[in-house]
């Protein structure tokens, strides 16, 4: 079982990070250069429909793997065992991605133009960057250099 729930859990941060990396490294940087909003609204109109249910699977399936690796839920936040620290890392990112997302929902989509793209492209740039602190987090677990 545990492998398959890996295998999920893989598979959502391949889709989560790997559209994050596409939106920052190509369709940003032409829509900064042309003003385009409506070419950041088609690439995330499309995006969102995997992108959220992968972020989806990979929480779900990564509090599994967060219980499997330390049943006793209550040591997950402590920075004395060892293997809670990567755990407190991916929850840190966890809410940092929430507060992003809902900030992004309620401020700065809604008020989303030309003018304001920056704000959208700072955004994007944090939430892929943090897409990737996650990948290299769960990489910690199998080499040990977060413990």
């Amino acid at each position: 079982m545990h492998g398959y729930i890996l295998l999920l859990h893989l598979l959502g941060a391949s889709i989560w990070t790997g559209g994050h990396l596409l939106l920052a490294l190509t369709v940003l940087p032409k829509a900064l250069r042309t003003r385009s909003v409506e070419e950041v609204a088609r690439f995330e109109s499309g995006f969102e429909r995997i992108g959220v249910p992968a972020l989806a699977v990979q929480v779900l399936t990564g509090l599994w793997l967060a219980h499997a690796a330390l049943p006793d839920v209550s040591s997950w936040l402590d920075p004395d065992v060892p293997v809670a620290r990567p755990i407190m890392v991916k929850l840190a990112l966890l809410a940092s991605t929430l507060v992003l997302a809902a900030d992004a929902r309620l401020r700065v989509i809604p008020r989303l133009s030309a003018d304001t793209l920056n704000g959208l492209a700072w955004h994007m740039a944090a939430v892929t960057l943090i897409a990737v602190l996650f990948v290299a987090t769960g990489v910690s677990f199998r080499s040990g250099w977060l413990y």
